[in-house]
């Protein structure tokens, strides 16, 4: 079986703001398979002028608290990047890539399927770190 990539209708260049940014990257998280017990908060980084493109950064930040622990021992960051063409028609969608905290690899939500186990493996790592 075929499994299908959820993605979103990703807004022009001509009506970006950095909150509408914002609530997309809110929007596409929605679409993501993870559970219940996975809590976010997301927060807007910075604008990086380029030659050819502007670029926003935001950070998503998850963790799991519990009751016993509401202060989670680490917690897990998704890098977003919303990036603008200077060259492409303002009315063009603009493009969206997303990196794991400590990976350099670049998603693009429209080409891969998010998965839980990425934001476990950077909570356990962090956690064999802090108990060596």
């Amino acid at each position: 079986t075929k499994y299908v990539i959820k993605n979103i209708q990703w807004t022009t260049g001509n009506n970006f703001t950095v909150e509408r940014g914002q609530q997309q990257i809110e929007e596409l998280i929605s679409t993501w398979k993870v559970h219940e017990s996975w809590l976010h908060w997301s927060e807007f980084l910075q604008e990086e002028e380029l030659e050819h493109s502007k670029r926003y950064h935001y950070r998503v930040c998850w963790s799991i608290p519990t009751r016993r622990k509401p202060i989670p021992r680490a917690t897990a960051s998704v890098y977003f990047v919303i990036e603008i063409s200077k060259t492409k028609p303002a009315t063009s969608p603009v493009e969206v890539f997303f990196t794991l905290e400590s990976c350099r690899l670049i998603h693009r939500p429209e080409q891969c399927q998010f998965t839980e186990k990425w934001l476990k493996d950077i909570i356990e790592n962090k956690i064999i770190a802090m108990e060596r």
